[in-house]
Order: structure tokens, then sequence, then C-alpha cells
């Protein structure tokens, strides 16, 4: 089975929530499309268990760009070394760079490492339907546009309307942009447009928050699992 989850942001509960409801076997493939990190504070130790699990994939997200940047190791060339860390606090990496201050170089080291190999984007194809799994957007879309300093930028930071142009090539996957932009359900569901899905429920959100949780969509019969709140492995 081929499981897609966006933008975790660090809230264990919501996380094992889902593993619990999917069960994935070793035969399974879990694919993350970024934003594992930050606004709760579990994202390091969510992201440790993402990177020792054989059959899981990520994606890189606007906020692991935003954490590799402010930590001096940026993922691509569009880096400067002024207020990078103040970007980061203020979009709730905080609570990531203070767990991040407490653990071991070494590991510290395979979490940078790890991150510098994930990919923007990844093609697939289940039951004859052909996926293009982005982040925020899919680079080949990059036009140049000088919010974006290049490609990568784009991808991980690019906010998609409801009907901004795609290729037609595949059914595009992505997350980044809550589903509250493109339909009005509470708590958030995800959004199933005629060639795009958004799968981001809000699981930054507060706990306390009604309108927030976290989505994972299998592919193979399209089945959706969302995170029960109070719920643990």
């Amino acid at each position: 089975m081929i499981y897609v989850l966006a933008d975790i942001h660090g809230n264990e509960q919501r996380f094992y929530s889902v593993m619990k409801q999917i069960n994935l076997q070793p035969e399974d493939t879990l694919y993350v499309l970024g934003d594992v990190i930050d606004r709760h504070p579990g994202g390091i130790r969510i992201l440790r268990k993402i990177m020792s699990m054989p059959n899981a994939k990520m994606i890189l997200g606007n906020h692991e760009y935003m954490m590799l940047r402010a930590l001096g190791f940026p993922y691509d060339d569009n880096w400067d070394d002024g207020g990078a860390l103040g970007h980061w606090y203020r979009n709730g990496g905080k609570v990531t760079y203070d767990h991040w201050k407490h653990i071991r170089k070494t590991i510290r080291q395979e979490i940078v490492d790890y991150l510098h190999t994930l990919p923007l984007e990844i093609d697939l194809e289940v039951n004859g339907t052909t996926y293009k799994l982005v982040h925020a957007a899919p680079a080949e879309e990059y036009d140049f546009d000088a919010k974006y300093k290049n490609a990568p930028h784009f991808a991980v930071w690019k906010r998609l309307k409801i009907d901004y142009p795609l290729s037609g090539k595949y059914t595009l996957i992505f997350g980044h942009t809550t589903t509250k932009h493109f339909q009005d359900r509470i708590p958030m569901e995800i959004w199933i447009g005629n060639d795009r899905i958004g799968i981001d429920c809000g699981s930054g959100y507060p706990e306390d928050s009604s309108e927030g949780r976290l989505a994972c969509l299998r592919l193979d019969d399209g089945k959706i699992f969302y995170s029960e709140e109070g719920k643990y492995v």
C-alpha cells in the first residue's frame, strides 16, 4: 500500500494516531511531503523516526529549508547570512531549535546530511494514475518570478491557488497550503480537485483548535485517515 501525508509540524500525538491507524507494513511505502518540524515540540523526534524507517520517503518542506539556512547549512544557493534565524523563529522554529541545542553533534550531522539528500518532488504511478508528490509546487513550474530566488525556493514556498495552471500530465499531491483555502470544512479535510489533491489539514494548528488535524491518503484505494485527538500508539 502507498500512503501520503504532509505537514506534521512536530505534533507527535497526531503523527502516532495516524501511524497506528495505517499500521504500516514492511511492503508498504509512506511518503512524507515535508514540514515534519516546527510549531509543536516533537519535530526532531519525528524526523529521526522517519529517517530510521526503510519504507519511508520524505520530500523537503519549507520548514526544513528554513532550518538548514538558519543553522548555516543551506540546501541551495539561495543564501544570505542575515535574518535566517529570525525568519525561522517567526515561522515556529524556536521549539525545534530548543531541541536541536540539546542533541549530540553526531546526530545533528546525521540530520543535516539527511535533509540535504531530500528531493523536491517524487513521481510515481499507482493503479494506472500518475502522481507528482511535492511540498508546495512542482519545480518545473518555476517561471523566474522575482519573489522566488530559484526552482527549489519556488518548490517549497509557492502557494498554489485553486486555479493555478498545471501541465495535465499528472495528478499533483501537495501540502504547505492548508485545505481551508480550498473548501469550508471544520475540522479540515483533504481537498480533491480535478488534477490536484491538497492534504495539509492543519496539524500545525494548536491542540485546542477545532480546525487542525493530520491527514493521510492511501493512493491504492483513496481511503483517508485522520488523526484522532488524544490517541497515541
